[in-house]
């Protein structure tokens, strides 16, 4: 490998990380260094040009520590036989570039990921070491999010948790089957292997925790996956149900999804063009309806088309409801949480401003209207005080609703 200088390997390794899209985080413990004996102390709030709740972008320092690797897969444009400018980094320039982009208030922490060089035991030592220099060598208290191998040993992936806020672990692939095919050196069984044993240290950790004030924290900010869309035949609905598996087993934070995106040189078992941005949108969509509005893997797969896609010209919410309009239109001064979460228009915090109001007067259409953030959205689904909508099987009374499809598919072509 050529030599390089510093800036020349931070523009190699960065623009090679954009690929992992699973490194927006939240939850993470607040560390204080207002006293003076840290820096970088990120409030508790996740990083990666993500918005903390108060408002503010908050960032971090995203790179590989090599894009050279040992392994082979088809869809990796850092992939062994892939023909890419390669660079490394020292496990210390990781510490010095970290440090420096703080200080400068370009950063609040960092995710670290990298391909595999020599072993993975070799390359997860070298993660690792970055973390604990800054934690224990210099006192830094912002954010940092590991990306660790399956194939570690497991005391190196405990050493990254105990020094990380989070973890995260790529399946890579929805189902087996596309891993053999794309990835024959990755090992599903043993990704989810690895996956439980994090789990494990994190339940173990919160239990001494509640036993022991001085018990050390274990990747507070959990874990996290991501998987690769479009790169193999899996379905929509074999990404809902696969995702819907990992946060009931492992109890992850989030499932990323990326769009497979054609690299140079590809494999011919590659697809040759990416799918649709849109399709990455909807499933994001579909996993937000699974973790906050009360909607089951089956409940999304039954938005689905016959193929098992999600539809793209509306939002798997709308699609249930149109496809279940028995269920509707759904009183607002009457019906339950759970059923005003399925009203097409209608978030969480609109959700629960409706059910506050309604306990001191019946609400009318403008009442909601005050409550949300377009009403038309929302009126061919519920009944108000003075209001009733048209039959559903009208899709005039729809027109507001659809007619944002054509700018959502320009939006994400």
């Amino acid at each position: 490998m050529p030599q390089l200088d510093l800036q020349e390997k931070l523009a190699i390794l960065a623009d090679a990380a954009k690929y992992d899209a699973s490194c927006a985080s939240s939850g993470t413990s607040k560390r204080d260094s207002r006293s003076g004996k840290g820096i970088g102390s990120t409030e508790g709030m996740g990083i990666c040009h993500a918005y903390a709740p108060d408002g503010r972008c908050i960032s971090l320092l995203k790179i590989l520590l090599t894009n050279s690797c040992i392994f082979d897969c088809a869809y990796c444009i850092n992939r062994k036989s892939s023909n890419v400018r390669r660079a490394r980094f020292t496990a210390e320039e990781v510490v010095r570039l970290t440090l420096a982009f703080y200080k400068r208030n370009y950063i609040e922490g960092l995710f670290l990921s990298s391909g595999i060089i020599r072993s993975s035991d070799y390359t997860m030592e070298q993660i690792v070491e970055v973390a604990r220099s800054l934690r224990e060598d210099h006192h830094f208290r912002g954010y940092i999010h590991l990306k660790t191998i399956p194939d570690a040993d497991p005391e190196l992936v405990r050493l990254a948790g105990v020094h990380a806020d989070r973890v995260s672990i790529n399946v890579e692939l929805p189902t087996e089957a596309g891993l053999t095919r794309l990835a024959p050196e990755k090992d599903g069984a043993r990704i989810e292997a690895a996956m439980k044993d994090v789990r494990t240290a994190i339940d173990d950790r919160a239990d001494a925790g509640r036993r022991y004030k001085s018990a050390p924290a274990f990747a507070p900010a959990g874990q996290s996956t991501q998987m690769i869309v479009g790169a193999d035949a899996a379905s929509d609905a074999d990404i809902v149900r696969r995702a819907s598996g990992l946060y009931d087993r492992f109890r992850l934070r989030r499932v990323y999804y990326s769009a497979f995106s054609p690299i140079p040189d590809a494999s011919a078992v590659l697809p040759l063009r990416r799918p649709p941005l849109m399709r990455e949108h909807r499933l994001y969509q579909s996993d937000w309806l699974m973790r906050f509005y009360g909607f089951s893997p089956a409940d999304v797969t039954d938005a689905a088309e016959p193929s098992g896609m999600l539809p793209l010209d509306i939002d798997p919410k709308l699609a249930w409801a149109l496809k279940f309009r028995d269920r509707f239109p759904v009183d607002v001064n009457r019906a339950p949480r759970e059923a005003l979460l399925r009203v097409p228009g209608l978030g969480v915090k609109a959700v629960d401003k409706l059910l506050a109001s309604r306990r001191w007067r019946r609400l009318r259409l403008e009442d909601v209207a005050r409550l949300t953030a377009s009403i038309a959205k929302v009126r061919p689904f519920i009944e108000a005080e003075g209001w009733r909508p048209t039959l559903l099987t009208e899709r005039a009374a729809l027109g507001d609703w659809l007619k944002l499809k054509t700018e959502q598919l320009e939006l994400f072509a």
